[in-house]
């Protein structure tokens, strides 16, 4: 394997990568995704409905335990700034002991060693923060690693697309392993394929910031810390991002009770989940391709339209829909794709515009990141709780109680999609970039 370290300027760091270059690159997005939406997806079932918690503890747990986490970014992407501008192998070191950090609380999490609902709870809330320090850590890094390659709206989007679309792989796995092959092989799975990405990262496209540049300007200067927050287009950026966020972290937090109960269709559970991240993973590519058509900007608000167009009809099915909700799964899924692909490279646009490249990429997606778990966050830690209020629990057959989790799995999630598209829409001329 090659250890190719980039020194181009920035703009022309992309256009010699190849697929070799992509799949080093993008590799550790498999296993850090065992950590991202399958955790939220099948964590509150797994402790709701196997290990018999009650929901509104859950939910206070999972609010309590991701805002946490979510602080904690920023600081971190200040410390991978600082770690960038080492050398290759103290990254990749670095690296190393997050990745086993978030191995041993990934195992212990899914693994619980206490019985009663107050232990599985403390378990919890200790288990998720130690996965979720590893997990922050690794991706914080493996985004501003991207970042610093550099190019235009299409080189941009390309690489988002590698690491985005090798995550969308790893989401597939986590999220019909369970069903298929058990918990304990998910787990080794995720282990297995986070020492196989540490060890592709090490042959994947590297740039080292110019001396000059850190002799200018680094993540330990003064006021550092907010520098990213005094730059109009990131704040505008972070508005639609985290409205987006929120009306797609409800349906991903909700889905499995979705599934069960409305649907009454626990064995389709791995066509749905499987339909969903097979379909956002294939639309990648196209996506990518739509991008230098037509820029990122359209594209994302195109497939904000199509989520909406797709997803609205979801709070109407019942027992007997489960080819329509097939159907909303792959269209939904389609969606996802510009969700993925699109949004990173646009941060990528405006840290480039405002002259912080290959300086403080890290400062900005350590930001980004903590807004993404303040969403998932906020989802757990608002719709559980209103759930448990409005009457519905885990098994629930009532039909007040499966129309109001109808009503919060997908009707919510459309009124704030198109919140997030009118914000796009009215930013279009500070966010759109050449």
């Amino acid at each position: 394997m090659t250890n190719r370290t980039l020194s181009q300027p920035v703009g022309a760091a992309s256009s010699g990568f190849s697929l070799a270059d992509g799949l080093r690159y993008g590799a550790l997005g498999a296993p850090l995704a065992f950590a991202a939406l399958p955790l939220y997806v099948l964590l509150p079932n797994h402790y709701a409905a196997q290990l018999g918690v009650p929901l509104a503890g859950l939910g206070a747990v999972l609010l309590g335990t991701r805002a946490l986490d979510a602080l904690i970014d920023p600081w971190l992407g200040r410390m991978v700034d600082a770690g960038l501008a080492r050398p290759r192998r103290q990254v990749l070191a670095a690296a190393a002991g997050a990745a086993l950090l978030m191995a041993l609380g990934f195992a212990a999490l899914f693994f619980p060693q206490v019985q009663g609902s107050d232990a599985l709870l403390a378990w919890c809330a200790v288990a998720l923060v130690v996965t979720c320090l590893g997990y922050s850590a690794l991706g914080v890094l493996h985004q501003a690693w991207g970042a610093r390659l550099g190019g235009g709206a299409t080189a941009q989007a390309r690489i988002t697309g590698w690491r985005e679309g090798l995550s969308l792989a790893g989401v597939l796995a986590a999220s019909v392993l369970p069903a298929l092959a058990g918990v304990p092989v998910m787990v080794v799975t995720c282990i297995t394929l986070l020492a196989l990405a540490i060890w592709a990262l090490s042959g994947a496209p590297f740039r080292a910031a110019p001396l000059r540049l850190l002799q200018t300007g680094t993540a330990s200067e003064p006021g550092a810390w907010l520098l990213p927050w005094r730059t109009p287009a990131f704040r505008r950026l972070m508005a639609v991002f985290l409205l987006n966020g929120v009306a797609s972290a409800i349906p991903a937090t909700l889905v499995i009770f979705f599934i069960r109960d409305r649907l009454q269709a626990p064995a389709w559970e791995p066509a749905f989940l499987g339909s969903y991240f097979a379909a956002a993973a294939l639309s990648m590519p196209l996506w990518v391709r739509a991008v230098a058509r037509f820029g990122l900007l359209r594209c994302w608000l195109a497939g904000m339209g199509l989520a909406i167009a797709a997803f609205m009809w979801a709070a109407r099915l019942g027992s007997d829909d489960t080819a329509a909700f097939l159907a909303i799964c792959i269209a939904s899924g389609v969606a996802l794709g510009a969700d993925l692909a699109v949004p990173g490279a646009l941060l990528t646009g405006v840290i480039q515009r405002a002259g912080h490249a290959l300086r403080h990429e890290g400062n900005y997606f350590g930001w980004w990141t903590c807004a993404n778990k303040l969403n998932l966050a906020l989802a757990a830690g608002l719709a559980l709780p209103a759930l448990q209020w409005l009457g519905y629990a885990p098994g629930a057959t009532d039909p007040t109680a499966l129309n109001a989790l109808a009503v919060v799995y997908a009707a919510v999630p459309c009124l704030l999609k198109a919140g997030a598209a009118g914000l796009l829409w009215t930013f279009r001329t500070h966010l759109d970039r050449p």
